[in-house]
């Protein structure tokens, strides 16, 4: 019974190095290329998205209008554009959350 105790306290230990470990380099390498981050900046990531998400569901609306001579190409781009913008700024709200960048005042 102890080795068991024991061996799950070597596995939590391990674990909690590793997510120290992770953060380090997080912080480290992240600052590298965002030295810091304030309200300005995630405000202006955050209508950047909006605006994506804007483009897009304005062409999902003109589906029923153009039915089947919609250019596919143009909505598959337009949704590609605002998901990749969504997930940086979900990313770097992560960041935030795991204190990876520095905040401004």
């Amino acid at each position: 019974m102890s080795s068991d105790i024991e061996d799950i306290q070597a596995h939590l230990r391990f674990l909690e190095e590793v997510e120290m470990a992770i953060r380090a380099a997080n912080q480290e390498i992240i600052h590298q290329h965002i030295s810091e981050v304030c309200h300005k900046d995630f405000h202006r990531l955050a209508v950047v998205v909006a605006k994506r998400r804007a483009l897009y569901l304005a062409e999902v609306m003109k589906l029923e209008e153009q039915g089947q001579t919609h250019d596919r190409e143009i909505l598959r781009s337009l949704r590609e554009d605002y998901e990749e913008a969504l997930e940086g700024f979900e990313a770097l709200q992560r960041c935030i959350e795991r204190g990876y960048v520095k905040l401004a005042d």
